[in-house]
């Protein structure tokens, strides 16, 4: 009961995904899943190859490594479940279930917007003072700001999922989304969402805007030294150190806040579900590739591994 009347608080959420296209079920559920299993095999192999070859145990990679494992833990919130609601007649999900898909979803995404600043710093570091780099980015400060990473995002979606368990669900119970989101969460329940909603603005005050302008603030004085080099040559290889990160940086933000912006209300059209697959699904995939194809680093040391792996 709520509120004294006679309204039954729901159980379970039905997520319906993409059930409104029948026709291309099968073609989407196979296209998910081999997304899924590159995801995984691409980030698993970059975190192997970082953690094996002494050549990438400098900050850079100590970070890319990071990033990786929360990419793979980051789409495994989501697209598991996905995958198993095209085949599953039921597509339900419990409240609590639905939060705590939402609780680690979230976890991964706060964090991994603090660890893209981080990463941002290091390149500042590098570009900007390369004789003091290897004092300023000591092992314990990298190790440092990966803990914090990890912790601010543990304690942002604590937070937000502590605010969803205070509120009550009592219908309707459909999730016009392919995995539980907090807008919809919120669009769903029927008491007052006003301090979760507050809560949202500051948390995304704190994680988006403030590491926002620490990324942009970064880059503004990168860009600053590149130019004060003389040599083209140099001023090519100082970029192609921080263009895979600023690269990653760019999808990442304007994909999310493009979603969040476009479904503030909280409703979900089949645009909204198909923009969202982006920044949760092909975001993850994406970001081994763009730290490893034009990095001659990461070319030397597969090179390495396959080397040693034909000489045993």
């Amino acid at each position: 009961m709520i509120g004294g009347g006679n309204i039954t608080e729901i159980t379970q959420f039905i997520l319906l995904g993409f059930s409104d296209f029948p026709r291309i079920t099968a073609l989407l559920f196979i296209i998910f899943l081999l997304i899924y299993i590159t995801t995984l095999t691409w980030n698993l192999c970059l975190i192997v190859l970082i953690r094996m070859d002494s050549h990438l145990h400098i900050p850079m990679y100590f970070f890319l490594s990071n990033l990786s494992f929360i990419d793979l833990c980051y789409v495994s919130s989501t697209v598991p479940k996905l995958l198993s609601n095209f085949i599953q007649e039921k597509k339900t999900i419990s409240i609590l279930g639905c939060i705590a898909q939402y609780f680690f979803f979230s976890t991964m995404g706060l964090s991994e917007s603090c660890l893209m600043t981080a990463m941002a710093y290091d390149r500042y570091a590098a570009i900007c003072n390369p004789l003091l780099y290897s004092s300023i980015m000591s092992p314990t400060l990298c190790v440092q700001m990966v803990m914090g990473s990890y912790v601010a995002g543990l304690t942002g979606s604590l937070s937000q999922t502590c605010a969803l368990l205070q509120l009550h669900f009592c219908g309707p119970n459909v999730i016009r989304h392919f995995f539980c989101d907090f807008p919809q969460l919120l669009n769903l329940s029927c008491t007052d969402a006003f301090f979760a909603q507050v809560l949202l603005a500051i948390l995304t005050m704190l994680f988006a805007v403030v590491n926002g302008l620490a990324i942009m603030t970064s880059y503004v004085y990168i860009v600053l030294s590149i130019m004060k080099i003389t040599s083209a040559t140099g001023r090519s290889k100082a970029f192609n150190t921080c263009a895979s990160h600023l690269t990653a940086v760019s999808l990442f933000y304007t994909s999310s806040a493009f979603v969040y912006l476009s479904s503030s209300s909280g409703s979900s059209s089949s645009f909204d579900r198909f923009a969202s697959v982006f920044y949760t699904v092909m975001i993850p995939m994406l970001n081994p590739l763009i730290y490893s194809l034009r990095n001659k680093e990461i070319k030397d040391a597969m090179k390495r591994l396959l080397r040693n792996a034909g000489c045993c």
